[in-house]
């Protein structure tokens, strides 16, 4: 337990004295004793770690002082100590920030060291959430997450330092696997929101007939199984942000509603008459090209035009091969750390093998894909025939890229010999083409 300053504040000499050798008893309380309302608040900048505070001091009241002292420091806690065994004025002092109402009496001291000792495991445990979320914001550092030196990357960096200036609505773009929910996360942490929650919502995960109480919440009684109010998640990021991906598989009538919540920053829960004030960032995601969907009727366009903010596209990682080598020794070094595997290393050959593919799973599929060649592999060296792409991904993965007639051909001929594992007759078979030829393209690239 970390040492506590105490301010006690008494005009009363015998009784603040008597307060003061009490809490002497314990070697991690330093007691600073004041007898005025005046002489606290002078001393503020010493930076107690809490007050006692008599209510009836003779130059200011208890409550004066309290207001005085939130002023100063909102957070620091206020342990009032009185004669008056009133609850109404002990009710009004716990709504001014009040820690605790103590009434002075034959139990007074130990009233407060137990209201101390709950104290300072609230202080405790308010340090340790606070310095975790310190190891999360290091954690998602842009640097840490986002692997990749290439210029796309470096121009999304400085894209990501202007998100993070203000609370500006944050619109992400991205094929599936380019990391938008990544994003989203060192958007929050790296902002002034940070202490407060981030809440994901996977607009597509939700059945449509749920996404209106699960952003909004409702009220017990509302509807059938409603036996409690639930919090929606609007109001559970209230102060911080609502991540809400896949945002363009929305339906209209809820699109309606979100604008409106958007617009006038509060929600109405569903069998609730009464508005709930919400402050949140929004971040949206999605891999649909809203202005497209705007202009078949299939998303709003006043909610378009509100969700879009700063745009950050994400690219696709044919755009920036040269990230692939990084990327899959990153992948490759936690994968093995994690399992606890012998050091494996990825051969040219390989190597050059994904970066002749285009990845229309992006770097989800890399992560697969260097992961499954990490277990494949044989004597810690990752080949060629140890990269194996998902059979999901076929042939037509290829016209994601706009490349010349030639490099089609070698991508297609290639495509075959994987399949068939190098067997150069088979392939010519299935593409109605002479061996020689692709002989010939074997050769004239150097394999």
């Amino acid at each position: 337990m970390q040492s506590m300053k105490i301010f006690i504040v008494e005009d009363d000499t015998w009784y603040s004295e008597v307060l003061a050798y009490h809490l002497s008893l314990n070697p991690d309380y330093e007691v600073v004793r004041y007898s005025s309302g005046k002489d606290c608040i002078d001393n503020l900048y010493k930076k107690p770690s809490v007050i006692t505070l008599d209510y009836s001091l003779p130059d200011m009241t208890g409550k004066e002082v309290l207001k005085r002292i939130k002023a100063f420091n909102p957070d620091l806690p206020v342990i009032i100590i009185s004669a008056q065994e009133d609850i109404g004025t002990a009710v009004s002092l716990l709504k001014e920030g009040a820690f605790d109402y103590i009434v002075k009496d034959a139990d007074t001291k130990d009233r407060l060291w137990h209201s101390l000792t709950l104290l300072r495991e609230n202080l405790s445990l308010r340090n340790q959430i606070s310095t975790l979320q310190d190891e999360i914001v290091q954690k998602y550092e842009f640097g840490k997450i986002i692997k990749g030196n290439s210029s796309e990357i470096k121009g999304l960096f400085k894209r990501l330092e202007k998100a993070t200036q203000t609370n500006i609505t944050v619109s992400i773009t991205g094929e599936t696997g380019t990391g938008k929910e990544l994003v989203a996360k060192a958007i929050h942490y790296n902002s002034a929101r940070s202490k407060k929650a981030l809440v994901n919502v996977n607009v597509a995960a939700i059945p449509k007939d749920l996404i209106e109480s699960e952003l909004f919440g409702y009220e017990k009684g509302a509807f059938t199984g409603a036996n409690t109010r639930k919090i929606g998640k609007f109001e559970e990021a209230t102060g911080g942000t609502i991540f809400l991906d896949e945002i363009g598989e929305m339906d209209l009538n809820m699109q309606a509603k979100l604008l409106r919540v958007l617009q006038e920053k509060e929600v109405t829960r569903i069998g609730g008459t009464g508005v709930v004030k919400v402050d949140v960032r929004v971040i949206c995601a999605t891999h649909r090209n809203l202005s497209e969907e705007v202009r078949k009727g299939n998303f709003r366009e006043d909610l378009y035009y509100r969700l879009l903010g700063l745009p950050i596209e994400l690219p696709a990682l044919r755009q920036r091969k040269s990230d692939i080598p990084l990327l899959a020794k990153f992948f490759l070094d936690q994968f093995i750390s994690e399992n606890k595997m012998p050091k494996v290393s990825v051969s040219t050959e390989a190597l050059n093998r994904m970066l002749s593919y285009p990845w229309p799973g992006n770097v989800r599929e890399l992560k697969a894909v260097i992961e499954l060649a990490a277990v494949l592999c044989d004597d810690g060296v990752i080949e060629p025939h140890n990269i194996s792409f998902n059979s999901a991904n076929s042939i037509s993965d290829i016209m994601l890229e706009e490349l010349t007639l030639e490099e089609y051909t070698y991508r297609i001929v290639d495509h075959y010999l994987q399949k068939y594992n190098n067997n150069v007759i088979r392939a010519a078979e299935k593409l109605d083409i002479g061996k020689s030829t692709i002989y010939r393209m074997l050769k004239e690239r150097g394999l």
